[in-house]
């Protein structure tokens, strides 16, 4: 065996073991990498358990007090203002032998006509069970269609001058692809065992039957939300004199008032001292954890898109 064999297979023996401890520290990087990810998760979710966010709600009351609401955002499930949320912080503010006044801070356009009615009725029937506690509503910037609906059900609703009062109507939108197809080349291919099971499908035309079917069905949802608003506001609503307050136009603060949409201009601080008289406000809006949030979210996500990818949007107040 020449010495150039020997170096030959010395040299190969020096890049194998090379090799072989570059991969291992490739794969102990990779390992440390995954444990590190897999601690800062660990860490997080323990955060999130043990985080003050996790209670229901921030009241924490020494005296009398306003007990403040807010309700923001959209109004559905799984969302912060949800009906569940609302309810739950209502029923704590209402509970709490310190409460002197509730004050539900809107700041929404709209939202599940479902769930704005389950919080409806559920402060209709605390204003009956604690005839003593007021509920007043207060829209800031936007109080609009469902969120409307939910101030309607207070003893009085405030707003200032410059909000967005009203919106009362229903609505429902979807798409149509079926140009679009015809342009692609692509046909589709849709079983269904019922006549009308495949109504809303955006791929397939519009049905005149049909599209006068889903229109009943926004009127009825629209008439409960006229009859609803009627029986919170009474004779205060100058309906008869303004029929275009259930159209689906949105006032400002001002114009709502000489509406009867509101009963007077102020803020939340205005409506806890003057009104209420105690200006003490505890917060008893229920809070999430971040972690509980984005897990509603990606959940939400996921179904709001693919009820998109269906061209199914139920009716909505806003």
């Amino acid at each position: 065996m020449t010495d150039t064999n020997v170096d030959s297979k010395t040299w190969k023996l020096l890049e194998k073991a090379v090799l072989s401890s570059v991969t291992e520290q490739r794969r102990t990087r990779r390992w440390g990498i995954f444990f590190k990810i897999l601690t800062f998760t660990y860490l997080f979710g323990a955060l999130a358990l043990f985080s003050p966010l996790m209670s229901g709600g921030k009241g924490v009351s020494t005296g009398a007090h306003t007990a403040l609401i807010e309700v923001r955002g959209m109004i559905a499930d799984q969302e912060s203002a949800s009906a569940d949320n609302i309810v739950s912080a209502l029923r704590a503010a209402f509970e709490d032998k310190n409460t002197k006044g509730v004050v539900l801070r809107i700041n929404s356009p709209g939202g599940s006509p479902v769930q704005s009615g389950y919080i409806y009725d559920e402060i209709r029937r605390l204003r009956a069970l604690y005839p003593d506690i007021k509920v007043y509503a207060v829209i800031s910037d936007l109080g609009a269609s469902g969120a409307y609906y939910i101030a309607s059900a207070a003893d009085e609703i405030y707003a200032d001058k410059s909000s967005l009062v009203g919106s009362i109507g229903v609505t429902a939108a979807g798409f149509g692809f079926v140009g679009t197809m015809e342009k692609l080349g692509v046909d589709r291919r849709l079983y269904t065992s019922g006549e009308h099971k495949a109504f809303l499908d955006p791929f397939q035309p519009q049905n005149s039957e049909e599209t006068a079917f889903w229109k009943e069905v926004l009127q009825t949802t629209h008439k409960q939300f006229i009859a609803s608003v009627k029986q919170g506001r009474g004779d205060r609503l100058k309906d008869a004199e303004h029929p275009e307050l259930f159209s689906g136009l949105i006032w400002s603060g001002e114009q709502a008032l000489q509406l009867g949409l509101i009963d007077a201009l102020g803020s939340s601080s205005f409506v806890a001292r003057e009104v209420i008289g105690a200006k003490e406000i505890v917060d008893f809006t229920l809070q999430e954890s971040p972690f509980d949030r984005f897990a509603k979210k990606f959940g939400a996500s996921v179904a709001e898109r693919m009820a998109i990818w269906a061209g199914f949007n139920g009716p909505q107040l806003r």
